[in-house]
């Protein structure tokens, strides 16, 4: 087994139970070795409602968490669930998740 590969399994143990809908939908990250991206999406109709990408440092992330947020909330959607994607919830991840919650969205 990889690094990948132990992503990808916990990635799905994480989707078994988690799922988003019109009213509280799901958001999503994923790193490349280069970018950061994010989506938010209705696994009840299985359709993106929007997306991110910025390169991968804090102070991108943060601004890109902020422009996420105002654009969230023109959707008139306050409340979300977060899918970290099998990634572990610091560094890049929380700063995001934080920066999300300290403009106003409920995770």
């Amino acid at each position: 087994m990889n690094k990948k590969n132990n992503r990808q399994k916990r990635k799905m143990h994480i989707r078994k139970t988690l799922s988003g809908t019109s009213s509280k939908p799901r958001i999503f990250v994923f790193k490349s070795n280069k970018y950061f991206y994010s989506g938010v999406a209705d696994d009840d109709k299985s359709i993106v409602l929007m997306s991110k990408v910025c390169k991968k440092n804090a102070t991108e992330i943060t601004k890109m968490a902020k422009k996420f947020a105002t654009d969230f909330k023109k959707k008139k959607l306050e409340v979300a669930v977060f899918d970290r994607s099998g990634y572990k919830y610091h560094g890049l991840i929380a700063t995001f998740v934080d920066e999300l919650r300290s403009n106003g969205i409920k995770i």
